[in-house]
C-alpha cells in the first residue's frame, strides 16, 4: 500500500530524511510542548551526599588517598555507574549526531538543544556523586573519560534520520533501565535516587521518541518497518567503544543490570508492543519482508535470552551450595 503525505503528496517510496523532517515537524512540536509540561527541573546539587566529600592528594596537604572500602557502593555499582557515567561523558558527540541530522531550527532545534541541557544534567549528579561518596577512583575515572572521549563517537545509524529516531526509541528505554537497574544494585540508597531521578528522566525522553517513531510508521510504515528491523538486529549500546566495556558488559549482565533477557523483556518487547509493530498490517512486500525478519529475530534472541537464564540459575546455584558447604 503507497502512504501519501498530507502536506508533500509523496509516496512512500519517496521519502528522503529532508522530507520527513519536514512532515514530521508538527509532530515534534507536539511532543516538544508535551513534554515541556511533564518534565519537572531538579537540582543535581541535591542528589550529592556533601557532607561525606573530603580533599583527593594533590594541591591539598590534608588530601585522603582512595580506597573502595571508603564508599558504601558495592563492585557491581561500582562497574555499572562508570559505565554509565562514561556513555553520558560523550554527550558532546551526541548532540553534533542528532543537531546535524535533526537541525538547530524550529522544533527539532528546541528539542535538540532540551535534549542535551537534560542529558547534561546527569553526567554532572553522577559525577558528582561519584567523587563525593567517594564511590570510584578519581585517578582512573579521569583517564578513562580521556580516552574515551578522545575516541568520539560516531552512531551506527548516522546515515539515516529514520534510523536515528528507530535507535533512540530503544535506547533510551534501554538507558533508563540500566541505570534503574544499576541504582537497585549499587548497595547505597542515596545513588539510588539519584539513578531514579535520572531515570524518570531517559524515561520522557523514551516517550517523546517512541511517539515520533509512531508518526514515522503512519508516514512511511515500510520504511520505518525496515529501520526498526536494522536498528534492533545491529543495536548497540552507546557506550560500546568505552575502555573495559565487553568486560563490564559482562559483569553487568551477570549481575542483572543489563543483559539479553533484560533486553528483550524489558527494552524491545514494551516498545514493539505499544506500536503494535508485530500486528501491523498494509505493508508493502520489503515492509511485510522486515517484519517477518524483525519476528524471526525476536524468537532467536527470546531463545538465546533462555539459554543465558539457564546458565545464570546454574551459577547461582553452585554459589549458593558453596556459601552453605
Amino acid at each position: 500500500m503507497t502512504i501519501t503525505s498530507p502536506h508533500l503528496g509523496s509516496p512512500s517510496s519517496a521519502w528522503t530524511d529532508a522530507r520527513l523532517l519536514y512532515a514530521l515537524e508538527e509532530v515534534v512540536e507536539t511532543e516538544l510542548n508535551r513534554h515541556l509540561k511533564v518534565a519537572k527541573d531538579w537540582m543535581p546539587h541535591e542528589y550529592v551526599p556533601w557532607s561525606d566529600a573530603r580533599n583527593f592528594p594533590g594541591i591539598f596537604e590534608d588530601g585522603e588517598a582512595w580506597d573502595k572500602e571508603q564508599s558504601k557502593v558495592t563492585e557491581l555499582g561500582r562497574i555499572a555507574l562508570v559505565v554509565n557515567l562514561l556513555t553520558e561523558d560523550n554527550l558532546p558527540s551526541y548532540h553534533h549526531e542528532i543537531a546535524s541530522l535533526f537541525g538547530r531550527d524550529g522544533a527539532w532545534g528546541t528539542w535538540v538543544h532540551r535534549w542535551t541541557a537534560e542529558e547534561g544534567r546527569h553526567g554532572i549528579v553522577m559525577r558528582d556523586y561519584l567523587l563525593a561518596s567517594r564511590a570510584v577512583d578519581p585517578d582512573k575515572l579521569e583517564a578513562f573519560r580521556m580516552q574515551h572521549m578522545a575516541e568520539g563517537f560516531e552512531s551506527d545509524n548516522r546515515h539515516s534520520m529514520l534510523h536515528s529516531v528507530a535507535y533512540v526509541a530503544f535506547q533510551e528505554l534501554a538507558t533508563r533501565v540500566s541505570h534503574r537497574n544499576t541504582g537497585h544494585q549499587s548497595g547505597d540508597p542515596v545513588c539510588d535516587r539519584m539513578l531514579a531521578r535520572i531515570a524518570t528522566d531517559e524515561n520522557l525522553h523514551m516517550v517523546f521518541y517512541r511517539n515520533l517513531l509512531k508518526a514515522a510508521f503512519e508516514l512511511a510504515p515500510d520504511l520505518t518497518m525496515q529501520a526498526v528491523r536494522d536498528v534492533i538486529v545491529n543495536f548497540r549500546m552507546p557506550g560500546h567503544g568505552m575502555p573495559g566495556f565487553e568486560r563490564a558488559a559482562a559483569q553487568m549482565a551477570i549481575g542483572e543490570v543489563y543483559n539479553m533477557r533484560i533486553h528483550h523483556d524489558d527494552v524491545l518487547q514494551p516498545v514493539l508492543r505499544h506500536l503494535k509493530v508485530m500486528d501491523m498490517g498494509d505493508l508493502g512486500p520489503e515492509g511485510l519482508q522486515a517484519q517477518e525478519e524483525l519476528g524471526m529475530y525476536m524468537g532467536g534472541l527470546d531463545a538465546e535470552a533462555s539459554k543465558f537464564d539457564a546458565k545464570l540459575a546454574a551459577r547461582k546455584a553452585r554459589m549458593a551450595a558453596r556459601a552453605a558447604g
